[in-house]
């Protein structure tokens, strides 16, 4: 599959263009960015070619790798599905629902395949646990903490501006959704969303199959309090979400086949631009109830 890369920010340089030139599946055709001085440097560490415009870089390639802001992806995306090229995107999919709406009909107008890379379920161990979890069932409340540093760490190279601006419930509530809904079950609605220090937030989520559950969000938190995790309690017991072997980069080197195998057999992929909506969704209906609450 020849593929190209739009962006040139930290998780381009740190983990895409890293994994897309290596992955023996992918042929690197080249980078696009909004900063072309970037783009070359970054194509020229990863022995490829820098695009100065969209279009020819789409002309290229069968498909494309995104890493830039939601509200720059989400129109990206519809471009390239227009063109009739698979997608591999990144989380949150769009920075409105509008956005994720528009992305999820040029997919399906287009008959794409798209999947949306939610590191947490590309990585084999969590993959396995959330797939018997989803088996077993009978799950009555769920916790899932997802904790950085990234404003409170010196010179972090992921405090960027739509990050500041759309806070740790758009950025790193997406992970823990995409642990959450397919072990428990859609969310019927989000019953409160409460902000706490910094751009902390905790949500309380009613889920379809019965069960409610309870999401602390940051990326103000204190380095030595950072972390993750994620624990489910039900008629099984506990489960608790397992820690990986694998880092980010094998993650999406995983994405990239899932997005081969959905472009090859046509089936969507369980991370698809679907999916990515119905997160955008859940995460707007929370924002709505923060800036309620903020109002009152």
């Amino acid at each position: 599959m020849r593929i190209g890369l739009f962006g040139t920010g930290p998780w381009a340089q740190m983990v895409h263009a890293p994994v897309l030139a290596a992955h023996e599946g992918l042929e690197f055709v080249g980078v696009w960015g909004r900063r072309p001085v970037a783009a070359k440097d970054l194509a020229d560490r990863h022995g490829t070619r820098a695009f100065d415009d969209v279009d020819d870089l789409l002309a290229e390639v069968d498909a494309v790798a995104v890493a830039v802001p939601p509200d720059v992806q989400a129109d990206l995306a519809v471009r390239a599905a227009g063109a009739g090229r698979h997608l591999l995107l990144d989380k949150p999919l769009a920075a409105t629902v509008a956005g994720a709406r528009d992305v999820v009909r040029a997919v399906t107008e287009a008959r794409v395949a798209s999947v949306v890379f939610f590191t947490t379920r590309f990585l084999p161990e969590p993959e396995a646990w959330i797939a018997e979890q989803a088996e077993a069932g009978g799950w009555f409340t769920g916790h899932a903490q997802w904790l950085g540093s990234v404003f409170t760490a010196e010179d972090h190279p992921f405090a960027t501006p739509w990050r500041r601006e759309k806070g740790a419930l758009w950025d790193v509530g997406p992970h823990a959704l995409s642990v959450l809904l397919p072990v428990l079950g859609d969310v019927r609605r989000v019953a409160a969303a409460a902000a706490g220090p910094g751009d902390t937030v905790h949500l309380v989520l009613d889920h379809a199959g019965g069960a409610s559950s309870t999401l602390t969000l940051s990326l103000t938190a204190p380095s030595a309090a950072s972390g993750s995790g994620v624990e489910v309690r039900g008629e099984a017991g506990v489960a608790r979400l397992p820690e990986s072997a694998a880092d980010a980069a094998s993650a999406l080197g995983r994405a990239a086949d899932a997005l081969r195998a959905a472009a090859r057999d046509g089936r969507p992929h369980p991370c698809d631009a679907a999916f990515g909506l119905r997160v955008t969704e859940i995460l707007a209906e929370a924002g709505g109830l923060l800036a309620a609450s903020d109002a009152g």
